[in-house]
């Protein structure tokens, strides 16, 4: 009975199973992604990842000894946004593996969590049995971290003085009181138990620390350090939430092979990039014979001919390496505003798990042409340098009167930003010699200081109610329409060679369009003349092709 109350309808791999974390989509980009979800490093580092079209941000809360760093915030989020129930579409993730990604996540998640489930106890146990020692430490180190973050030095200095007579204070508790008796002693205790709870605190956030440090560290240096989710594969019918979770992942990644994609104007093809470079080919269809009339035939004809010959792209006359294998598709591309929010996903019958049926696809590609509607796309794509380069050329063919259009448009996503590419470095002090004076050295400090264990045992015993964390401390907020890859995703023409595989692969696709074309048409009856003409004039025109924003009309 458990089973049936989450089933959605929507499940095409009956049965208990074992994600595949790490077997598959060994990327540069997935690693780099799933990578943040281990970092130890403030939140508000993410916002330097902001592209001009996408932008994340860091809501703050209402104490920020309990806000989270980058690995806490972006885990919670993406698990939230991408497995969370009712989500909003997402945008397909071209050149990763999100599955991957989110798998990592809850990994992190879960490792975070066997952490403070230990801190607390210790929290119980020191912190709880002393409430008011455990509230007054809390408030001083609440006031020296808004102090620090305020970057006012004379308020610094005051916030030191009042630590040091914080501490006198303390030392005298101990020492002498004017009463004796149990409460004596107690107050004695909650002087003292916080700081031995501190140290133990210390300990446990240490170990995790260097754990979460070395799955960083294996995923960026291309490890096989798989995620480890125990909690998604249900042993029994009765374990709704593990039978929730391993339908949200199976759903996930029926949406990431979804053929439909969306056209935001300015912002391009979200999750393939700003179109860079457009070549058309348009001309009348005249006869080839006077007195004749052509072939009937329709734009899917032409369409299905430039499919088959780009399947050729990979085999050449010489063996110099050339193309790799690229994934030839047909993609219905639905418009939305610029500044769109939320996307919808095409339903119905001719729907069949994110998937558009054949047969809509071609008659969106025959019949919607001109006005409203979805249009059809043929796209040949590339994904280099381990996942790092998404190149795609959309190819178009329209027939609107006796004109024939072929339209090939540019298409690129670069590589992830370099933010998520950063490995972990230790923390190290460097100090002149004793004797050697004019030589230093230097030696590795704990990776968690001193606040930060103040601020991990603070935030424990809420993790099990996340909300509540999530409005004491803020939480980061993703960029909507979210897709993992095109988020984050920098220009690839900062990289010399990326731009030069983008511009490349423009004009082979473009003479194996034309080619494809031509030979339909004239076996169609067409006067092919000015289509060769024309195309040979492109076929000049593209061998010096320069990336510039299609998409923005000067108008």
């Amino acid at each position: 009975m458990g089973a049936a109350v989450v089933d959605s309808g929507f499940d095409f791999r009956p049965g208990a199973q074992v994600p595949l974390s790490g077997a598959a989509g060994q990327t540069a980009a997935t690693q780099a992604l799933a990578s943040a979800a281990y970092r130890d490093s403030p939140a508000a580092e993410i916002l330097k990842a902001n592209s001009e079209w996408h932008k994340s941000d860091v809501k703050p809360g209402k104490l920020s000894i309990f806000s989270p760093n980058l690995g806490e915030a972006f885990s919670r989020a993406v698990q939230v946004r991408m497995l969370g129930g009712g989500r909003a579409p997402l945008i397909q993730s071209f050149g990763t593996e999100p599955q991957v990604i989110v798998e990592h996540c809850l990994a992190a998640n879960r490792i975070r969590k066997e952490r403070d489930t230990w801190l607390s106890v210790v929290m119980a146990i020191c912190g709880l049995l002393f409430l008011p020692g455990l509230v007054l430490w809390l408030l001083v180190f609440q006031i020296r971290r808004t102090v620090s973050e305020s970057g006012n030095k004379r308020a610094a200095v005051l916030v030191t003085a009042l630590m040091v007579a914080f501490g006198v204070l303390a030392l005298l508790f101990l020492i002498k009181l004017p009463f004796g008796g149990f409460w004596a002693w107690y107050l004695r205790g909650s002087v003292v138990a916080p700081v031995v709870g501190w140290l133990w605190a210390k300990q446990i956030c240490e170990r995790t620390a260097r754990d979460l440090r070395v799955r960083w560290e294996s995923l960026l240096g291309g490890g096989g350090l798989g995620a480890k989710i125990p909690e998604a594969v249900p042993t029994n019918p009765n374990e709704t939430a593990a039978e929730r979770l391993r339908q949200g992942l199976a759903t996930l990644t029926a949406e990431q092979q979804s053929n439909s994609v969306f056209y935001a104007g300015p912002k391009g093809i979200l999750g393939m990039g700003t179109r860079w470079g457009s070549w058309q080919l348009a001309e009348d269809l005249v006869p080839r014979e006077k007195g004749t009339e052509i072939h009937p035939f329709r734009s899917w004809d032409v369409i299905r001919s430039i499919h088959d010959q780009l399947r050729m792209l990979e085999r050449g006359p010489l063996h110099t390496g050339g193309f790799p294998k690229p994934s030839i598709r047909h993609w219905v591309v639905s418009p939305i505003g610029e500044n769109a929010g939320a996307v919808s996903r095409p339903s119905g019958t001719d729907v069949d798990a994110y998937q558009i049926k054949g047969h809509e696809i071609q008659r969106i590609c025959n019949e919607q042409q001109f006005g409203a509607g979805n249009r059809h796309y043929l796209g040949v794509q590339f994904t280099l340098w381990d996942g790092q380069l998404v190149i795609t050329m959309l190819i178009t063919v329209t027939v609107l009167h006796e004109t024939l259009r072929i339209e090939v448009t540019g298409h690129a996503l670069g590589p992830v930003h370099s933010l998520f590419t950063t490995k972990p470095s230790p923390k190290t002090v460097s100090k002149p010699k004793a004797i050697r004076f004019w030589e230093t050295k230097s030696h590795n400090l704990p990776l968690v200081e001193a606040k930060e264990v103040v601020r991990l045992a603070a935030r424990a015993p809420f993790t099990k109610y996340p909300p509540i964390l999530d409005f004491l401390g803020g939480k980061l907020t993703l960029p909507e329409p979210f897709g993992l890859r095109h988020a984050w995703a920098a220009k690839p023409w900062r990289h010399r060679f990326m731009a030069d595989d983008a511009l490349r692969a423009a004009t082979p696709v473009l003479r194996v369009v034309h080619s494809a074309a031509l030979r339909v048409l004239e076996e169609n009856g067409v006067d092919t003349s000015r289509f060769g003409s024309r195309a040979g004039a492109l076929s000049g025109m593209v061998q010096d092709a320069s990336p510039r924003k299609a998409d923005v009309y000067d108008a």
